[in-house]
């Protein structure tokens, strides 16, 4: 079965119509494109509102299942921690005198650092940088232009994928745990020698994870062998102690604060944030908004999909 043009057209004034009916659909396109922006934009600046400084914050409890290992509360205000106070009970972390736990107070002090979630901060830029990249879309470049357009659409998918990258965490984006440990003068008792406090953003949940610390050269003068900082109570340096359990750093060393040290003790406790689980399902949509629309545009303009991501 056949289709047939009616009336019949000469095969070179077939093309031009052709063309001329591309151009309609493109054109047409382009402009409804516009609405698309407008409404991205709409999805992107309600992400700047739930990641806004607006107190009272998030306060987020901070508690390990099945055990009182860890218990405590944050309470985030845009991209930092303004308040938290956490008790750690582990063997190898000895409590302060008359404590039955080891406290992790943030520090009230104006001169104390912030403790500042760096995720966020990136997350925050890159809506930013989406915003920008819609209202130059939408009012200093050619929204005739396809080429134009079809940039512009790139680069916001870029922005949006990465702002979703971070709230989603992983090793890529927040790094290792040895290499970025917080100021020890964020809290107050000022944080042992002997503990990694490290504190990110793992599935658009809050995520803490302790380790407790022990050189692999005791003989070293360190602040990490002083007597009340060991990590080591009576019974475990008399070899009366239950064995510690076992967790997926055991044996292996690393280079913390210019000392070698292995990981006796590991814990890991997330936080469900509501507003950063909205962020991220919000970002989620948008991706698909930006995709739906670069391969409507790829489709007009006759692009294959593949040679426009790669430009």
């Amino acid at each position: 079965m056949s289709t047939a043009v009616w009336p019949y057209l000469p095969h070179d004034e077939l093309l031009t119509e052709e063309k001329a009916t591309l151009a309609r659909e493109l054109e047409w396109l382009l402009n409804s494109l516009q609405e698309t922006l407008a409404s991205l934009k709409s999805g992107l600046e309600e992400c700047i509102a739930l990641l806004a400084p607006k107190e009272p914050g998030s306060t987020l409890v901070i508690s390990s299942m099945r055990s009182e290992s860890v218990k405590g509360f944050v309470t985030r205000v845009g991209t930092r921690i303004v308040k938290g106070d956490i008790h750690i009970r582990l063997p190898t972390l000895p409590p302060l005198r008359s404590a039955s736990s080891y406290p992790l107070h943030l520090s009230t002090l104006p001169t104390a650092p912030s403790l500042v979630l760096t995720q966020l901060t990136s997350v925050r830029n890159l809506i930013n940088q989406s915003l920008d990249v819609v209202d130059i879309s939408t009012w200093t470049g050619d929204a005739h232009d396809a080429n134009f357009i079809a940039g512009q659409l790139r680069l916001l998918s870029d922005f949006i994928q990465e702002a979703r990258q971070a709230l989603k965490g992983g090793d890529e984006v927040v790094g290792k745990w040895w290499e970025g440990s917080v100021d020890e003068n964020i809290f107050d008792p000022p944080l042992p020698p002997t503990l990694s406090f490290h504190l990110s953003i793992s599935e658009a949940s809050l995520l803490l994870q302790l380790r407790t610390l022990q050189l692999t050269n005791p003989s070293t003068p360190t602040s990490f062998t002083s007597d009340t900082l060991s990590g080591l109570s009576l019974r475990q340096r008399l070899g009366l102690a239950a064995r510690l359990p076992e967790h997926d750093e055991s044996g292996q060393v690393f280079t913390f604060r210019g000392q070698e040290v292995r990981v006796r003790e590991k814990v890991r406790v997330e936080s469900q944030d509501p507003s950063l689980m909205a962020v991220m399902a919000k970002l989620s949509a948008l991706e698909h908004g930006v995709g739906v629309a670069r391969r409507s545009l790829a489709i007009v303009m006759g692009v294959e999909e593949e040679e426009e991501e790669d430009g």
